[in-house]
Parts: C-alpha cells; sequence; structure tokens
C-alpha cells in the first residue's frame, strides 16, 4: 500500500488524456493530485473519474489551470472553484474543504492536507516593487496567463484571495496540533528557495507566497508535495522531504514511459 503523487496532467492535451486512459490500475494505493487536471469540467471529471477508478482513494488540490475562466456554466474566481469542489465530491475524490485522511499504509502514519493557497508575488526579487512585477517579468516574456484568465472575484485581487486562504488553512493545521505528522499537497511549492526556473526565472512570482516559508517545521510537516514548476525533483528542508510532482505538457515527460512511470511515492 503506497501514497503516491502526481501533478499538472493537463488532460485538455489530447496525448495526456491518451495516457491517462492507458493508465493501469493500483488498487490498494492512494493518490494525491497536486493540481492542474483540466480546465474545462468535463474533462475534469473524466480525469478523476478515471483516476478513481484505478486507485483506493483520490486526494486533489487545486492548480491555477483547474480555476481559469472557461465557456461554460459554472463560473468564475470563488464560484468556479467551489463548483470544482462539488465535482470532485460526486466522483468520491477527497477535496481541500473536507476532512483530511490518516494515511495508515507504508512510512508513519500522517494527516494528508489538501490545500488551496494561491500565490501573492511575493516570491518576486527584493528589488522588484510589487507594482512592477508584471513589467519585469514581461520584459522577458514571462508574465503568467493567469493575469487574464484567473478572476480571484469576489476578492479584489488574487494577492487577498491568495491571504484569505492562508489564513482558513493555518486555523485548520493548528486545530491538528504540532504533534501530528503531517504530509501537505499545495499545487505551489511552499518556499521561495524552491522555486527552479531556469528558462523563465521571472515566472517566480505567480509560484507561492512567503507567508508559507516556515509551515514545514511549524506543523510538523513530513512531506511537502507540490507542482506547477514542471520540474520534477526531491529536496530537503529541515528534514522535511519537498516533492515536485509535475508531469507536465506532452514535450516534457516521454510517453513511451506512460504516466505509471511518473507517479511517485511520497510515503513518510
Amino acid at each position: 500500500m503506497k501514497l503516491l503523487a502526481i501533478s499538472d496532467l493537463h488532460l485538455n492535451s489530447t496525448a495526456n488524456m491518451q495516457a491517462l486512459t492507458e493508465l493501469p490500475a493500483f488498487p490498494d494505493d492512494w493518490l494525491v493530485v497536486a493540481g492542474d487536471i483540466a480546465e474545462s469540467p468535463d474533462r475534469f471529471r473524466e480525469g478523476l473519474e478515471l483516476l478513481r477508478d484505478r486507485f483506493a482513494k483520490v486526494i486533489w488540490a487545486p492548480g491555477n489551470h483547474d480555476l481559469w475562466t472557461v465557456p461554460g456554466p459554472l463560473g468564475r474566481g470563488q464560484q468556479k472553484y467551489e463548483a470544482f469542489v462539488e465535482l470532485a465530491r460526486a466522483v468520491g475524490v477527497i477535496t481541500p474543504e473536507d476532512p483530511y485522511a490518516v494515511w495508515t499504509g507504508s512510512g508513519e502514519p500522517s494527516v494528508v492536507v489538501p490545500t488551496f493557497l494561491l500565490y501573492d508575488y511575493s516570491f518576486r526579487p527584493d528589488d522588484v516593487p510589487l507594482g512592477k512585477v508584471i513589467e519585469w517579468a514581461r520584459a522577458e516574456r514571462a508574465v503568467c496567463g493567469d493575469e487574464l484568465l484567473l478572476d480571484p472575484a469576489p476578492f479584489a485581487s488574487r494577492s487577498e484571495w491568495c491571504h484569505h486562504r492562508c489564513c482558513a488553512t493555518e486555523l485548520r493545521l493548528e486545530e491538528l496540533g504540532i504533534e501530528v505528522p503531517k504530509i501537505i499537497v499545495n499545487h505551489y511549492p511552499l518556499r521561495r528557495d524552491l522555486v527552479h526556473l531556469p528558462r523563465i526565472p521571472r515566472f517566480s512570482p505567480w509560484c507561492g507566497t512567503v507567508l508559507t516559508e516556515n509551515w514545514h517545521t511549524r506543523f510538523n510537516v513530513r512531506v511537502a508535495v507540490s507542482g506547477h514548476l514542471h520540474v520534477r525533483r526531491t529536496d530537503w528542508r529541515d528534514g522535511t522531504r519537498f516533492e515536485e510532482v509535475s508531469l507536465g505538457y506532452p514535450w516534457q515527460w516521454d510517453e513511451r514511459r506512460g504516466i505509471a512511470a511518473y507517479l511517485r511515492d511520497i510515503s513518510p
């Protein structure tokens, strides 16, 4: 019984969707998905149903692409997030709004905490003012599509939405207590020093918030799982294992190996 992870399936890609249909079953294992399944509700639900049928339990944390505004009845911003939570629940997938599951398989018993924290542009260089961050990123063609497609409504900004989510999640983590080992799943890395983007370094402002820099020690996190960067790697900070588990777009992984080869074992 393993605890596996992946993110950034990007199922709007025909190649990625086809590969998911060919994924074998892992009936004894759990899977955490750290965001970016699909923008459209139909493809999002179809992807979750395929995963649910292949794993004993599936846990989802949303990514920015999941929440992009697309034509359809599910709205934008918080409204779309809530709609996708209900879609996930309808197919038996655990969301950040549900009671946390307790992992008791291989490794140390731990609470699996899916989160939705967003970003607030604080992963920018110290000498770049907030009001200049878009201009700074645009100079190297690194502005995130979220600026057009991720609506923060009803919040005034994505930063405000991020701070609201961080405060709400902190309260739940504090209720669990420091003595409880945890596995945190978030689309974005919890720390700025985990952002490795050699080809597009100025994309970093859209990659997390400094509000979570010390969460791994503050909340007794054994493993922190993230995606978003499309740079698969393992890092260690203060005894906590940080796993970037992205699949990515078709040119970022080997289709001949299949998606199963990219499932990461995140057992604590």
